[in-house]
């Protein structure tokens, strides 16, 4: 069987595979499973449009045979592994894929001092003339689902104070020994590490630190990184 992960740029430099927390998601659920897989780069997601017709990464493609949207990709990972996936694992992949993930976009994207350094990481390679454009259009419709979202619609301190209060509640539950929901390195683990490995990068000082102020989650996100690296 062969897989193959269509994502976009590698982001090693920063100490992630990905930028997307979602296609960090399925790496370290392909490790964890124990699973062999290449790597298909592209620069923007349209580049693997022929298998997503969405234009949107990671894509799995297993023999060919493409598999869309990470929480499809986790399920087939799933079936083909020993990982934990009870229903309170599911419940947390829910909760890393939709509150985790606004506050992530919300740091690289909408947050004043992070906005630099993203426009820098993302967009470095692109020719002067198209950074003046590309950037400040991409990043004013993400404002503005932001809002939507209700993530951003308060403004920044309210985004953040929500934010810490959630990391409070992430750090009471993380588990002082073994994985999120029990021994075995599971489901809720690979999610909520994507979303949150995601913010301990240069990109994101403040709410790297944020993190680090946890003792419990972080000792938790080093146990899940040191044993899905």
């Amino acid at each position: 069987m062969k897989l193959e992960l269509c994502e976009l740029a590698d982001a090693s430099a920063f100490g992630i595979e990905s930028f997307s927390p979602f296609c960090l998601k399925i790496h370290r659920a392909l490790r964890a499973a124990g699973l062999e897989y290449t790597r298909r780069h592209g620069v923007t997601p349209s580049s693997h449009k022929a298998f997503n017709t969405t234009a949107q990464v990671p894509v799995l493609l297993v023999d060919g045979a493409p598999i869309t949207d990470s929480t499809a990709i986790l399920r087939w990972i799933v079936a083909h592994s020993d990982l934990d996936a009870s229903p309170e694992a599911w419940l947390y992949e829910e909760l890393a894929d939709t509150a985790l993930n606004g506050f992530l976009v919300a740091a690289r994207w909408a947050d004043a001092d992070n906005w630099p350094r993203t426009e820098a990481a993302y967009f470095g390679g692109m020719p002067t003339p198209l950074r003046w454009v590309i950037p400040g259009r991409l990043r004013a419709g993400i404002l503005k689902n932001l809002v939507a979202r209700d993530i951003w619609r308060a403004g920044p301190t309210a985004c953040w104070a929500r934010f810490e209060q959630l990391l409070d509640s992430l750090d009471v539950r993380a588990p002082t020994g073994g994985y999120w929901t029990g021994p075995k390195l599971g489901v809720a683990d690979v999610a909520l590490f994507g979303q949150l490995h995601g913010l301990r990068t240069t990109v994101t000082p403040a709410q790297r630190v944020s993190i680090a102020a946890r003792p419990r989650l972080t000792a938790w996100l080093d146990r899940v990184d040191a044993a899905t690296a």
